[in-house]
């Protein structure tokens, strides 16, 4: 039984971690090589080329959808974190923190039911889709990221260390500024950097709130392969592989 259990062990946990890697990665390392393919359809190698990343910076279409989602994700991320971080000190130095277990909903909630609601707001209000109802949307739904994050920081801050600010004749803006934030400064870039991918990377939200004069990156996408996976969404992953293992 022994022998046995060191064979399994052995041999078969590395196996099955082998091919649970082997699921997760092949479809990348496919998607990656197929970028360099120089057929006009991805099912055949046909030689490497460049012409599908020649065509990618040529484009003003996907150009113009990266500057949208590259406005609205910078947007939202400093938004998001101005916005939590006020948040939670404020409800920490404040009465009661209750209302901020409220923003736990957006984790657990179906993004498809906050998108829906999002838009049943902004057409309940009449207020145009735009850039500002993406951002808005995007915002609600960094929000739910940020302060869970900041705030299991926040609580874990010694408070004698803000009362000897507060006690050697310190503002409490001053203490929020020169204590709490460079305290906070991990959560903020960690929190800050999820909000910013999960904000390029969203797709409902963009679909439902962007409107006729916006388009997203994603939603461009998504209209890309309604008619079939054409080779530069192949070249678009990898770029944005490529930048998010630079910035990891």
């Amino acid at each position: 039984m022994v022998e046995n259990r060191q064979y399994f062990g052995r041999f078969l946990h590395p196996l099955i971690v082998a091919f649970a890697y082997l699921f997760l990665y092949l479809p990348i390392v496919v998607l990656v090589l197929f970028s360099f393919n120089d057929a006009t359809v991805s099912i055949s190698w046909q030689g490497f080329s460049l012409r599908w990343y020649a065509k990618l910076l040529n484009s003003p279409e996907i150009l113009s959808a990266l500057e949208a989602s590259l406005i609205v994700a910078l947007s939202t991320t400093v938004l998001s974190l101005l916005i939590g971080t006020c948040f939670v000190v404020a409800s920490r130095w404040g009465r009661s923190s209750f209302l901020s277990n409220i923003f736990y909903i957006n984790i657990l909630l179906p993004e498809i039911v906050l998108a829906i609601s999002i838009l049943s707001i902004f057409t309940f209000f009449q207020m145009p889709l735009g850039y500002g109802s993406l951002i808005a949307g995007h915002t609600l739904l960094g929000l739910g990221f940020v302060i869970p994050i900041v705030k299991a920081r926040f609580v874990e801050l010694d408070p004698v260390l803000t009362e000897a600010s507060l006690d050697l004749g310190a503002t409490y803006w001053q203490t929020f500024y020169r204590v709490v934030i460079p305290l906070l400064m991990p959560s903020l870039i960690a929190s800050g950097l999820l909000v910013f991918t999960l904000s390029m990377d969203d797709f409902l939200i963009s679909f439902f709130c962007s409107g006729p004069t916006v388009q997203t990156l994603a939603v461009y996408v998504y209209s890309m392969i309604r008619t079939g996976v054409d080779p530069m969404i192949n070249a678009i992953s990898t770029c944005f592989l490529v930048i998010s293992s630079l910035l990891v």
